[in-house]
């Protein structure tokens, strides 16, 4: 099975969007043929009872870490799949901190290739700005973009491109290419040795504080550097108020910037550092209560384009140490989900089909890819997601498909559950289950 293969399916008694009465929905080779009651699904087709719940568009995370090549002891091109499948994706963009980088399309090409040989999502992955993610020296992005894997997001996500003039001549080439640069919003030398938002946790806990300046000066920067070059800059991570008001200006300047939340700042803040248990550091920190407030409201309106995870697998020994020491990051495709349920859909932020645009067709949009994030119509691609909106889970970090077990959220109730993944009429996942 690869990623290019199509099926059929029958989706039986499912509300697309969560309006109205159930429906069912065909998809043969691939495509939404029908959606209508009583349909018959031909032979050969699979079936899967939506049992009355949500059809959504398959989900697109702009922002996940598979770390293939060099850290399979962490998580593989595989488990990452089947983690984001099983969270109702049906399209990932691995980022390219890996090892060696993906600043190269040998590199790029291989992790594309190896994704469609899996065929459980489509992995897109994510070349390099700079050579060795050193942001000394663009690498070839031209190059990646050409090849096999047709690269279309270039990042240095885990480090900032720092030098001004260099991120200037990123998004000349960029827009020269049509592609999109996502930068990873931090000046360095404002954040050295910090490890906690900056404010009165940080301080009462004697962590060395992480200033929201440091996030926001950039922002504001590289947003100011697009509008000029007439180029497209997505922020990777959005964490604070101050970023919020930042995109709200630039948007309103008609300046080409788009940015993303992961879950885990519109869900937990820096209270949670209080146990000093390192599960809970991530970069960016976490912040206060008024920056989730902030980032759940924007995302609601707009300001901030979607949702992205961050997924960033570690290995035991990397986070059972001493905070300062800690690697940052935390796991996310599979808890994705019933956190915007959470902050957004049960306060009354979003609705189902508000969670179809943040999930999946926004990012979409914001990367132009033609075949994931459509609407759920006849014609149109079958790459779906089936929810069960009443259901409720908890996350047990050793029943999670992720080769690592650090999810801040252990022993947590979860609301909502996804009970069937698939891609362009391939069940990829069925009741907790990869099928593929």
């Amino acid at each position: 099975m690869t990623a290019a293969a199509t099926g059929s399916v029958l989706i039986s008694d499912v509300r697309p969007y969560g309006e109205g009465d159930p429906v069912d929905v065909l998809v043969v080779d691939g495509t939404i043929t029908e959606i209508g009651a009583g349909l018959t699904a031909p032979d050969g087709a699979e079936r899967i009872d939506g049992k009355g719940g949500v059809l959504l568009p398959g989900f697109v995370d702009l922002h996940t870490h598979l770390r293939e090549p060099g850290r399979e002891d962490t998580e593989t091109i595989r488990t990452a799949s089947e983690a984001a499948a099983l969270g109702g994706y049906t399209a990932v963009f691995a980022m390219a901190n890996t090892n060696p980088v993906a600043d190269n399309s040998t590199v790029t090409d291989n992790v594309w290739r190896t994704g469609r040989e899996i065929g459980i999502v489509d992995v897109h992955p994510v070349g390099a700005v700079t050579v060795g993610l050193e942001g000394k020296q663009l690498a070839e992005m031209g190059m990646m973009n050409a090849g096999a894997a047709g690269v279309r997001m270039f990042s240095d996500d885990g480090k900032c491109v720092h030098d001004p003039l260099l991120m200037r001549r990123a998004l000349e080439y960029a827009k020269g290419l049509g592609v999109l640069i996502a930068q990873h919003a931090e000046e360095p030398r404002l954040t050295v040795g910090a490890v906690a938002n900056e404010g009165p946790t940080a301080s009462r806990l004697g962590l060395p504080g992480w200033p929201r300046a440091a996030e926001e000066s950039i922002v504001i920067r590289d947003a100011l550097l697009a509008r000029d070059a007439g180029a497209r800059v997505h922020i990777c991570h959005a964490s604070t108020e101050g970023t919020v008001e930042l995109l709200r200006w630039a948007k309103e300047q008609g300046i080409s910037i788009t940015a993303e939340v992961t879950p885990h700042h519109l869900l937990l803040d820096d209270s949670r550092l209080e146990t000093y248990d390192p599960v809970n550091k991530v970069n960016p920190p976490l912040r206060e209560v008024r920056d989730t407030q902030a980032l759940r409201r924007a995302l609601a309106e707009g300001v901030v384009d979607c949702v992205a995870t961050d997924h960033a697998p570690h290995a035991s020994q990397e986070k059972c140490c001493e905070f300062a020491q800690a690697k940052p990051g935390m796991l996310g495709l599979q808890t994705a989900l019933p956190i915007v349920v959470e902050t957004l859909v049960k306060p009354g932020l979003l609705d189902w089909r508000g969670v179809a645009r943040v999930m999946s067709e926004r990012p979409a949009q914001i990367v132009e890819l033609t075949d994931q994030g459509r609407p759920i119509a006849v014609g149109e691609p079958g790459n779906l997601a089936v929810v069960d909106p009443d259901a409720s889970w908890v996350v047990h970090g050793d029943e999670l498909a992720s080769l690592s077990r650090n999810t801040p959220y252990e022993d947590m109730t979860m609301p909502a559950a996804v009970t069937a993944t698939v891609l362009r009429g391939v069940v990829t996942t069925r009741e907790g289950k990869v099928t593929r």
